[in-house]
């Protein structure tokens, strides 16, 4: 987006458009539930409520956005069809505004973006072209087709309509929590981030809005410490969600006036936070939604500003998004649980004896470990033992200190273990 045109919607009547976004939306997108969390209030010493946009329709916030967008376009825009680029939540929020507004819609995915989220766009009447490694890769080319077909392009985060529609959760949080003293929401190319901060600065500006971001995203961090848009060389991160290079021109300018602050997550932090919620709140949430729940934890070590705060504080953390496939929540739980010291893997050579698999689950037993997986193998032993076998086991435990019991017990018994993972 060029200069003009950004410091024309900062211009803009934002609380006129917030509210005309409100009304566009209803009846069509779900007022989502603000849920209190007792154990992350508990764990973090503040007070907790979720904003749950994972259960919203489409399993995103981006339909917000995407509807208002798409609900203010003029019919001739609608009838040259539309077309779009998204990791996944955008792509379904498009194709049901578009199946709603009776357009055609082309959506232009990366080709490492999960089933589920391109068969759930397909199921709304969209075609989907899957190309490109990255969002950015995928954007380009809509952009082109988009050029080439005379097709009305709706970008998702840099687009004062869609970011408006996006400011509509914000205002929902005022009306539900009006003791709401922080906002947290995830910055992927900052169209959620800028539209709550927007919505709340213009309604509430003593409410602080606080980015969170994964530590191999970097694009913001840098962006904001250098004043102007700075795109990152690479993204490495689960959360494809987020998995943004270049934040938008416009979303920029509004986050770069109206962001109060911004903590950085870590992979294992959103391993484990997927896992929790399962755990603990029986919920669904991506790696992306997962993003602004993981970072309360980091509040009061990263966060300048929060460290003087108290326990009366209402922090809401925005869950964007619940669309998760089932391999993916597999190898996401594993990890989580691994990291948790909840699953551990060790490796031990044995002579190929009878008696000695009994011997090593007996020490298990004792230690209260629970195998979940064992491979007796000969052709994996080093040759340590004459007739040797390897045998990998697989167990679950109650955490760091009990795998540490764990595998001094085995050592103590004369067994030379290593841990593998």
């Amino acid at each position: 987006m060029n200069k003009e045109a950004v410091e024309t919607y900062l211009a803009a009547d934002h609380a006129a458009d917030l509210q005309a976004a409100v009304e566009r939306l209803a009846g069509t997108v779900q007022h989502t539930p603000l849920r209190k969390s007792p154990e992350l209030s508990a764990r973090n010493g503040f007070q907790v409520a979720m904003k749950l946009e994972n259960l919203q329709d489409t399993g995103s916030f981006k339909l917000r956005g995407a509807y208002n967008k798409i609900a203010s376009l003029p019919q001739e825009a609608l009838d040259r069809g539309l077309i779009t680029a998204s990791a996944g939540n955008h792509a379904q929020g498009v194709a049901y505004a578009a199946r709603e507004r009776g357009a055609k819609a082309t959506i232009v995915m990366p080709q490492i973006t999960p089933p589920l989220k391109v068969d759930a766009t397909k199921a709304y009447g969209a075609q989907v072209v899957l190309h490109g490694e990255t969002f950015d890769d995928a954007s380009a080319y809509a952009g082109q087709l988009a050029q080439d077909q005379g097709l009305t392009f709706v970008h998702p985060f840099d687009d004062y309509q869609v970011l408006c529609g996006q400011g509509t959760i914000a205002m929902e949080i005022l009306a539900d929590r009006p003791d709401v003293t922080d906002v947290v929401v995830p910055l992927g190319g900052g169209g959620l981030g800028a539209g709550v901060a927007l919505a709340i600065k213009t309604f509430r500006p003593d409410v602080r809005v606080i980015g969170a971001i994964p530590e191999e995203s970097t694009a913001w961090r840098q962006s904001l410490a250098a004043g102007h848009v700075v795109p990152a060389e690479s993204v490495n991160t689960a959360a494809e969600g987020v998995a943004v290079k270049r934040p938008g021109d416009l979303t920029f300018a509004l986050l770069a006036t109206y962001l109060d602050d911004l903590v950085e997550v870590s992979e294992s932090d959103i391993s484990q936070t997927i896992l929790f919620m399962l755990e603990k709140h029986k919920l669904v949430v991506e790696a992306a939604g997962a993003v602004s729940l993981a970072a309360l934890g980091q509040l009061r070590d990263q966060s300048q500003s929060f460290a003087a705060f108290a326990g009366e504080h209402v922090v809401v953390p925005i869950v964007s998004g619940g669309n998760i496939d089932s391999v993916t929540i597999g190898a996401v739980i594993q990890r989580g649980m691994i990291s948790r010291g909840r699953i551990m893997q060790f490796g031990v050579e044995l002579p190929d004896v009878p008696g000695q698999l009994v011997k090593v689950a007996t020490i298990l037993a004792d230690l209260r470990a629970n195998v979940i997986e064992l491979n007796h193998d000969q052709f994996k032993a080093s040759g340590h033992y004459r007739n040797g076998v390897l045998l990998e086991v697989t167990v679950e435990a109650n955490g760091p200190e009990h795998i540490a019991q764990i595998l001094e017990g085995l050592r103590s018994q004369g067994l030379q273990v290593h841990q593998i993972y």
